[in-house]
């Protein structure tokens, strides 16, 4: 069975979906590899240690002929996967809901069975296959990195003979996983860190990160809990009583990180241009929320904008900023997904219902997936 790994089209992605790591465990399950010629390069992966790794190096065309299963970054058009025949396997972050909704239906029109990485489900037993944790992780770590460079001031306290500097404050909104690799890393720099969530299960975890808490505790019975371990929308009172508490804390902060996405909808708006101009001239912002609407306003995806004197980082893609440690995640857990479900009789990946029925998006000719047609 032939495993196509392709270059990735889309502006300003790095990343890759294979390593020579994950090239030789699949060959060792018995899979012949195929990789793009260049398709490492953004990710510091020279064709030589693909080739070295036993995997076959050609152009688009002779990677693609006769391959049973794609793998990639980001969808790839489906005009592009010319020679792939139907019932082939097309693997990637799928990105299906909104404008992804025509790729999806392009997918099935060709025959393609679709599998979304960025829908698998968040249960114990495919945790090492999840996507979103592992570039999410990433993405927090490098939005507090951003944060310092564009800061114009030190983020750990300092006692010197000419005087004491400060320790900068900085505010994450949102405690998934992106939220707490951000809150880590600020604390390693050396910042006062606070952090907030709608979920009241993060309580702990951000205290155990040596962080503070700031937590709505006027409006009873509201815990945030959404499916998935993503957070819920929540109540008209319920986001009053929340937007007075940040409008408090945000005038005292330095940095601020936004992480706070809802799957399938736009990113809830957490901070409004009436509280940037609460912040300190000087002061930063990074939404790492902003390809999906943005939780601040005015920020501008792909740029770095100043209002009220404060910057605010609309950076895209940014665990595609870190491609190589990125690509060396994701591609494990393509790995870790199609190994866990490889039949040796079969000689290929055979899905079970719970996570199967999950990621699939077209099958058949059709659209499949619950979400999708429900």
């Amino acid at each position: 069975m032939k495993i196509a790994v392709v270059s990735e089209q889309a502006s300003g992605e790095r990343r890759v979906a294979a390593t020579p790591e994950t090239a030789r465990k699949f060959i060792a399950l018995g899979a012949e590899v195929a990789v793009e010629a260049g398709a490492g390069t953004g990710a510091s992966i020279a064709d030589s240690d693909y080739a070295a790794a036993g995997a076959s190096l050609g152009d688009r065309a002779a990677t693609l002929a006769g391959a049973a299963i794609v793998l990639a970054v980001q969808p790839p058009a489906p005009e592009s996967l010319a020679g792939v025949a139907p019932g082939a396997w097309v693997v990637a972050i799928m990105a299906p809901f909104g404008d992804g909704r025509a790729r999806v239906a392009a997918y099935a029109a060709a025959g393609y069975e679709a599998l979304a990485m960025d829908l698998m489900p968040r249960i114990t037993r495919a945790q090492a296959m999840d996507v979103l944790s592992s570039q999410s992780n990433l993405a927090g770590y490098k939005a507090v990195i951003d944060a310092a460079a564009e800061y114009g001031r030190a983020l750990p306290m300092m006692m010197t003979a000419a005087g004491t500097v400060s320790a900068a404050r900085v505010f994450v909104m949102g405690v998934g996983v992106a939220g707490l690799q951000a809150i880590a890393t600020a604390r390693r720099l050396g910042a006062q860190v606070s952090a907030t969530d709608v979920r009241s299960a993060t309580r702990e975890q951000i205290l155990s990160l040596g962080a503070k808490p700031v937590f709505v505790e006027a409006v009873a019975g509201i815990e945030g809990e959404g499916s998935g371990g993503y957070a819920g929308e929540m109540s008209p009172e319920y986001q009053r009583a929340q937007a007075e508490l940040v409008s408090a804390h945000i005038a005292k902060q330095d940095i601020v990180i936004t992480t706070a996405l809802i799957p399938g909808r736009a990113a809830p708006r957490l901070v409004s241009d009436a509280q940037l101009a609460t912040m300190r001239p000087g002061s930063v912002l990074v939404d790492l929320a902003v390809e999906q609407g943005g939780n601040v306003e005015g920020a501008v995806a792909g740029e770095i904008v100043e209002r009220h004197g404060v910057r605010i980082i609309g950076h895209r893609n940014v665990a595609s900023r870190l491609a190589a440690d990125s690509t060396a995640l994701y591609s494990r857990n393509l790995y870790n997904f199609l190994s866990t479900f490889w039949d040796k009789e079969q000689g290929r990946p055979v899905l079970d219902a719970e996570i199967g029925d999950a990621v699939r998006l077209t099958r058949g000719g059709a659209v499949v997936n619950a979400r999708l047609v429900s």
